[in-house]
């Protein structure tokens, strides 16, 4: 949002994203042209079969449970990226559901690969954190996590001119007197804004640790007893997120030089923790603040109100891929090669090839997510009735 990277950010994202916890490396612009809003604008071309793909059959059959799961919603939403309509997915959908056989050969039946624009690929990766909490307040547990506040709604604030006002009014807040000004910045929050007025459902022993669970979107609080509290994204303030491993990039405090962190966020975080009172400035640089609610279920759950599956989900710019799509993904970066499922989205994930791979929870996916920084080619899995209309173009 908005799923786990809205979430993200998407630490998502965010990230997040979003996965704003990574960096990019200096390389070429990869945004599409300003005109080009959607696929259908940047332009989709037809890339052959999904069977010369050389699809892996387990890869297939995890992507293949991923995108059951995500017809409920492709079959009855509109479609942003303007590729496809809720019909096409109706008919592949229906086979789905009755499908036994070979994964590999349902998606070459049913669907062809597209490259969207240049195809040129952009992704990082992002993780369900799991980090000291309770559920009160207690010694060693003082960072509040809030839920939504009642106040937080979308309306039209006073600074905005009625010119101005077209399509969804922003996030703001909202006064008893029924004007509506900016919601307060994470700053504020941080400085108690929020304070007594019983929004907290848990509590972080790290704020540092809190900070990133809001950039990945979802995570899970776990206590001194043992219990896990799964909390995911509920909301956010509506100020604009700031990837603070850019405003290191730019004052020179990334790279291998004498030093100098890592771009990962691993990199990030031992920078903050060395310097804590630069750290802490830092972090308040991103105005964006995270508000959760607690899950139930199996999963975090994505933009499509689904859970997110570790090696399965991918975060995308809806503009430009369909929810609920196949993506393949061939990378600098083997791990993250192979078949995706659109199932999510996030602050940082913007424009056409950009992804953000979903990794799970535990310490080897914080590991791969937090260092997930790949470049390469991407194709986006149509069904054939939309790859038809394409080609009609």
């Amino acid at each position: 949002m908005p799923g786990l990277l809205q979430r993200l950010l998407t630490l998502g994202a965010a990230a997040f994203l979003a996965s704003c916890t990574i960096v990019p490396k200096p390389g070429p612009d990869i945004a599409p042209p300003a005109a080009a809003t959607t696929a259908a604008l940047l332009g989709a071309s037809s890339m052959g079969s999904v069977g010369g793909l050389g699809m892996d059959r387990s890869d297939a059959e995890s992507a293949f449970a991923s995108f059951r799961e995500s017809c409920s919603y492709a079959e009855r939403r509109d479609d942003r990226s303007g590729l496809t309509t809720p019909e096409d997915w109706q008919g592949v959908c229906a086979t789905a559901r009755n499908y036994s056989g070979d994964p590999r050969r349902y998606f070459a039946d049913n669907f062809e690969p597209v490259r969207i624009g240049t195809g040129e690929a952009f992704a990082t990766g992002y993780f369900e954190p799991e980090i000291a909490g309770s559920r009160t307040r207690r010694a060693g547990y003082e960072e509040p996590v809030y839920a939504m506040p009642a106040d937080l709604v979308r309306c039209w604030r006073d600074d905005i001119p009625e010119s101005e006002r077209t399509g969804n009014p922003p996030l703001s807040r909202k006064l008893p007197d029924g004007r509506c000004i900016e919601y307060y910045t994470r700053a504020e929050i941080d400085d108690g804004a929020l304070v007594g007025r019983g929004l907290e459902i848990g509590w972080a022993a790290d704020p540092v640790e809190i900070f990133f669970l809001q950039i990945q979107g979802s995570g899970r609080l776990i206590t001194p007893e043992g219990e896990v509290i799964r909390i995911g994204y509920a909301g956010q303030n509506g100020h604009s997120y700031t990837g603070i491993g850019g405003v290191m990039r730019e004052r020179g405090l990334l790279g291998t030089g004498p030093g100098q962190y890592s771009g990962s966020m691993q990199g990030i975080m031992q920078y903050i923790r060395e310097n804590p009172e630069e750290g802490r400035a830092l972090m308040r640089l991103n105005e964006s603040w995270v508000f959760f609610r607690e899950l139930t279920g199996d999963g975090p759950l994505g933009s499509l109100g689904v859970p997110v599956r570790g090696r399965s989900s991918v975060a995308v710019d809806p503009n430009f891929v369909p929810y609920g799509a196949p993506v393949w993904l061939d990378l600098d970066r083997a791990e993250a090669d192979g078949l995706w499922i659109a199932q999510d989205t996030g602050g940082a994930i913007k424009g056409a090839n950009r992804f953000d791979t979903f990794w799970g929870a535990g310490s080897e996916a914080r590991t791969i997510a937090g260092g997930m920084s790949g470049r390469g080619q991407a194709l986006v899995l149509l069904p054939k009735s939309a790859a038809a209309r394409l080609k009609d173009r």
